[in-house]
């Protein structure tokens, strides 16, 4: 024993060992849970040549906090761990164990790297190295591309759509490559100016759908890296490429100056092939390629669904024996520096979820449909018998007509139906290719009509960017439930590729306040911080010379702009950062955030802003009827955002030690804060404006607007307004997020509690009962009584009024971030309303966190988990007569517990890791 610890001094002191002469401990278990950048687990195709890194201690282990840690990165995985040639970080002193930054050797196009981590525990005992993880970049650089971009011609005498533009019918292009024997690695490179499915020998590549997705095109368009090496074969093999219109060349938009003619797609690819002799070889689309337009995609667009005739399919067009002599050379175009194009940043879209039909009716003879139970985004799979060149049509819609009919006047212009020729007699099986619908009932015409149709005609595929969900609630309410339920499916429906505002009618676009107000909720139901990026550098790209941002991101419109939309440009970064950690979302979008501000002070007179706004959106019961802008004047909406953004770009001034901004910042919104006071509210606290509106006392508090001395006066106003709606809320889409944390903030959840549970109109509730499946655009698209609002604009998936998910999970649950990226936690839930349980449960950056409450008579029993590498401060309501137990012990009692707080209302104190369960009685 003596001669071994001898051995491994001289080791330590000679350097043999470097920074891991430390001893191991059998019990620190090493890392777990690798990732790159935003959530990354070995990708391929990467986008980040400076990525960061994470990972986390594993529950269970001897480890409950880390204080240094050590990551290695490599070439080879045969250099790992002693051997890395890319980075060695050393013993790095510190107990991050997220968004590490890469230091090492600079990264290039295609680079593999293998990396490994192993840390220090909280008794200095280093854990064992990490299993290996790895990422591989794609084409970083446009000159990376030898490929042209590819296309038919356009056509002589094309046929024209209902507004003059010329229908595009999808291409199919294909080429016969030769492999050589012996392939050890091949990828495919690809995209598309439109949308895109690529196939090999007959196969699809990949399960992406949609691809590449929706940029600003003029600025950058995203490009997919697959791994092909096992559909290679030695020899000739045929590589083919669908291409559709999509976002680029389709009709986007909800009026007719936005549905002018657009460039055609284009298709952009290369295959390259490393071979095990060490050769390397590209093959890109070019002039070699043959192209047809005579399949049987005779039209897809978005808006109006897709025809399929299979009479004019050609079987295995895309495999080394098909003939295709007919088919027309393309033409060819360079790739330049005009455009940047620049690997996907998160995850395209794929089918996440199928949906099976509840029930079918025949409302009108010969029409059947199809009730899937829930409003869905997606296509249908249909399997039906088909008589030859009878057209079967599907038709699609949210919700029926009392008499069972669909009710499709909310799609508008959107035609939504896809129509089926079948080549022959029997039984088919098929679904779109390059569209998408939002619905929940199917309506199908045409198919053989001596057949019975039974619900295994006809399911629902969900199409939504492929995130995984990270958080649930749940609770003693079936209504709440419900609830939250119908935020869920919101959010799956309209995060597709781009958050968008709905996805069923003639838009889909999007939206930037209805992304500002739910991205708090969205953060924590799903992973979907790498969303989030992507469509941020989209915005950073669309802000205008000014600093304004468009209200749609992509920008289809021209210069728009709306206070309180714009402000997604501050709001989502900061909010971010808050619930990751990562300082790189700041670094990344803080010359946005500082530009809006610019946009914001260049308008402002006596730091008034008197800005466009659609303002608080929707609001119910305004006081001049059909006003959908709400009560809320614009210029007192345009200055509290302005407030909001200076607010959170000080705050990431601060995050950045950004000092001269900082002061600078400080100043600016104090003087705007002044100058909002003294303009809207009297000495008195009431609003001056002329109408008092629940949003406006809102946003003077939720947004810090107001001076201490002055707030509980302006408080009593909000309350005397929503006392005068019986309790119910009278907010937009941008007073409604704020009306739950700022009663919360004056002690008053009790009130929330009688709003949130409300079941008349309006309510979160009220739509509820009418049979709401997901979130709705108005608090009354729909009753059971009156039927479907007289208006056009009448969504039945929109997630803005979901924000309200965010008090539910942090505040009735009571799980939410102390500190950024859940480095602290707050436990602080506030039973209240008919509720005897509730439980919240979030995959944080650093592991599970839980918190669970159950309440019978005056016993309240608590449960949570904190997960290694952090801390919690626990808030425990009670009452002069309640004590807190944990383990059958007092917890005023345990020597090892932190009492931060103990009086005849709360009593708080502090924990480390671990599991826990205490009983108020």
């Amino acid at each position: 024993m003596k001669k071994r610890l001898l051995n491994i001094a001289l080791a330590c002191l000679i350097g043999v060992l470097s920074v891991s002469c430390d001893i191991k401990n059998a019990d620190v278990l090493p890392p777990v849970d690798l990732m790159v950048s935003e959530g990354f687990k070995n990708p391929i195709g990467f986008y980040d040549a400076k990525p960061s890194f994470s990972w986390k201690i594993q529950s269970g282990s001897s480890a409950t906090a880390q204080t240094a840690y050590r990551i290695v990165a490599a070439s080879s995985p045969d250099l790992l761990p002693d051997n890395a040639d890319l980075w060695d970080s050393g013993k790095i002193d510190s107990d991050q164990s997220v968004w590490n930054q890469y230091a090492g050797q600079t990264l290039n196009s295609r680079q593999q790297v293998y990396w490994q981590v192993q840390f220090w525990d909280q008794n200095k005992h280093v854990s064992a190295w990490s299993e290996m993880a790895y990422f591989e970049l794609g084409l970083l650089q446009n000159s990376d591309w030898q490929g042209k971009w590819i296309s038919l011609a356009p056509e002589k005498n094309p046929a024209l759509d209902d507004y003059g533009n010329i229908v595009i019918k999808p291409e199919y292009l294909r080429k016969i490559i030769k492999v050589h024997q012996g392939v050890k690695k091949a990828r495919l490179y690809i995209t598309s100016k439109g949308i895109f499915e690529a196939y090999l020998n007959g196969e699809k590549v990949g399960n992406d759908l949609l691809t590449p997705g929706y940029t600003p095109y003029s600025k950058r368009i995203e490009t997919l890296t697959y791994d092909v090496t096992e559909q290679l074969r030695d020899g000739e093999n045929a590589l083919g490429i669908i291409l559709g219109e999509g976002w680029y060349s389709g009709r986007m938009g909800w009026s007719k100056d936005m549905w002018k003619q657009k460039p055609l797609p284009k298709a952009l690819c290369q295959l390259e092939i490393t071979y095990a002799n060490g050769t390397f070889e590209i093959i890109g689309s070019d002039v070699a390629w043959k192209g047809s337009r005579n399949g049987p995609l005779r039209y897809s667009g978005f808006y109006d669904g897709e025809i399929y005739d299979a009479n004019m399919e050609f079987p295995k067009w895309a495999t080394v024996g098909f003939n295709d002599a007919s088919w027309e050379s393309v033409s060819e175009i360079a790739v330049n520096s005009d455009v940047k194009l620049a690997p996907k940043r998160h995850r395209a879209v794929t089918i996440k979820k199928e949906l099976e039909t509840i029930a079918v009716t025949e409302p009108t003879k010969g029409a059947f449909v199809f009730d899937l139970g829930q409003n869905m985004v997606g296509v249908p799979k249909v399997q039906i018998p088909v008589k030859k060149n009878q057209k079967v049509t599907i038709r699609f819609a949210e919700m029926l007509q009392k008499d069972g009919q669909m009710y499709t006047e909310n799609y508008r212009t959107a035609k939504s139906t896809d129509y089926y020729i079948p080549k022959a007699d029997g039984l088919i099986t098929w679904q779109p290719t390059f569209t998408f619908h939002g619905f929940r009932y199917v309506e199908l015409t045409g198919f053989d009509e001596n057949a019975v149709p039974d619900s295994s005609w006809v399911s629902g595929l969900v199409y939504y960017s492929d995130f995984e969900q990270t958080g649930i609630f749940r609770s003693s309410h079936d209504k709440l439930n419900q609830l939250q339920k119908n935020i869920e499916w919101g959010m799956r429906g309209n995060f597709l590729d781009i958050p968008t505002d709905c996805p069923q009618r003639d838009e889909r676009m999007g939206w930037t306040g209805d992304a500002q107000v739910f991205a708090p909720t969205a953060m924590f139901i799903g992973d979907v911080y790498a969303f989030w990026s992507s469509w941020l550098e989209s915005m950073r790209e669309d802000q205008d010379d000014e600093g304004g941002i468009p209200f749609i991101v992509p920008n289809e419109k021209g210069k728009t702009f709306s206070s309180g939309w714009a402000d997604a440009a501050t709001v989502i970064p900061w909010e971010i950062y808050f619930r990751t950690g990562d300082k790189g979302v700041l670094e990344e979008n803080y010359q946005m955030m500082k530009k809006l501000l610019g946009f914001y002070q260049s308008k402002a007179v006596n730091n008034i802003v008197n800005v466009n706004t659609f303002g608080d959106w929707l609001q119910p019961f305004p006081m001049e009827k059909e006003n959908q802008r709400g009560d809320t004047p614009k210029d007192l909406i345009g200055t509290a955002y302005y407030a909001r953004s200076i607010s959170l770009t000080l705050k990431a001034a601060e995050v950045l030690d950004k000092q001269e901004d900082v002061k600078a910042l400080s100043s600016l919104l104090n003087d705007v804060s002044k100058a909002f006071e003294n303009k809207y509210l009297d000495k008195n606290g009431k609003l001056t404006t002329q109408y008092e509106s629940q949003t406006g006392y809102l946003m003077a508090l939720g947004f810090g607007l107001v001076s201490d001395d002055m707030k509980a006066r302006v408080f009593k106003h909000l309350v005397t307004q929503i006392e005068l709606a019986d309790n119910h809320l009278r907010t937009g889409f941008l007073g409604t997020p704020l009306l739950a944390p700022v009663l919360d903030q004056f002690g008053r959840s009790d009130l929330m509690y009688s709003i949130l549970f409300k079941e008349t109109y309006p309510s979160w509730f009220y739509s509820i009962n009418q049979g709401a499946t997901t979130m709705w655009e108005r608090w009354n698209s729909y009753s059971h009584k009156d039927g479907f609002g007289k208006v056009s604009m009448n969504s039945f998936n929109h997630y803005a009024y979901g924000a309200i998910g965010q008090w539910m999970y942090e505040r009735i649950a009571g799980l939410q971030a102390l500190e950024p990226g859940y480095k602290k936690i707050l436990i602080a839930p506030i039973p209240g309303g008919p509720l005897h349980f509730a439980k919240a449960t979030y995959q944080s950056p650093y592991g599970l966190v839980m918190s669970e409450w159950k309440k019978s008579g005056q016993v309240l029993d608590l449960s949570f988990v904190i997960p290694s590498n952090t801390s919690a401060l626990v808030k425990v309501p009670i009452n002069e007569n309640q004590q807190v137990f944990m383990d059958g012990s007092l917890v005023r009692s345990l020597d090892h517990i932190k009492i931060v707080e103990d009086n005849d209302a709360n009593f708080a104190f502090e924990v480390k890791p671990g599991t826990y369960q205490i009983t108020v009685k």
